[in-house]
């Protein structure tokens, strides 16, 4: 994609985090999803990790190079008109500056990078080493003279036997990743605690990404609370493949 149209994007995505609490990014995963959400209004997109694995028969939790996501990633972001935001999940093995270069290359306008390592045994990053990468990229994507959306996330409260007792540890790695240049905190797992999304976005200056689900959540609540972005994760595709199961079924011998 030229240049000069990621740009334009990746400055529309920042100022759309400027003018909506909460932006809401549907995820989708292939040229149909994305343009069927473009076409309902949605002024931005994120690629998740998890269905477009699913749609290419792939493994989530980097079961694709990072080459392939990028080839499965391009239509896509090609196909609409609006900022597409890409999630990387660990990035792949991939240094920073690589990691910003093939997803601007591919047209990107923002990207989501976790501390879950799953290609290295499914190991979390301690604080300083995610705040270190989230740096880099912040570092690489200034060198290019792209403004790319960064959405540090932290699975410390997901992997937690009781979310409440990281808490600390989560908000101060989030303050780390915020220190580091990110431009939105995503920590994944507490949309369902209104004392910890409250807790987490006190803490931080830049928006707070929680997970819905498009259906059994309510908008309002997430905007009283104060989250400044949202996203489907998977469940989008959740929620589409149980309507699909219920609507063919009478059909099925």
């Amino acid at each position: 994609m030229d240049i000069r149209i990621t740009v334009e994007r990746a400055q529309r995505l920042k100022q759309l985090h400027a003018d909506n609490r909460p932006l809401v990014l549907p995820t989708v995963w292939d040229v149909w999803s994305a343009r069927t959400a473009a076409d309902a209004g949605f002024p931005a997109l994120t690629i998740g990790s998890h269905p477009l694995a699913d749609s290419r028969g792939a493994a989530d939790h980097e079961g694709q190079t990072f080459e392939e996501v990028l080839a499965a990633v391009r239509p896509i972001i090609a196909a609409v008109d609006v900022p597409v935001s890409v999630d990387l999940e660990a990035g792949y093995g991939q240094e920073p500056a690589d990691l910003v270069a093939g997803l601007i290359e591919v047209g990107g306008a923002g990207l989501n990078l976790e501390d879950t390592v799953h290609s290295d045994g499914g190991r979390v990053r301690t604080t300083q080493e995610h705040a270190s990468y989230i740096a880099g990229v912040r570092a690489a994507a200034d060198a290019a003279g792209v403004p790319l959306w960064v959405n540090g996330r932290t699975d410390l409260f997901l992997h937690a036997t009781d979310a409440a007792d990281v808490l600390k540890e989560a908000i101060e790695r989030l303050q780390a990743l915020e220190q580091a240049g990110a431009d939105s905190v995503y920590p994944v797992g507490i949309q369902d605690n209104d004392e910890l999304l409250t807790a987490v976005i006190g803490a931080v200056a830049v928006p707070v990404n929680s997970t819905a689900h498009p259906v059994k959540h309510d908008l309002e609540r997430f905007r009283r609370l104060g989250v400044g972005r949202i996203t489907y994760g998977p469940l989008l595709q959740f929620a589409l493949t149980d309507a699909m199961k219920d609507m063919i079924a009478p059909w099925a011998p």
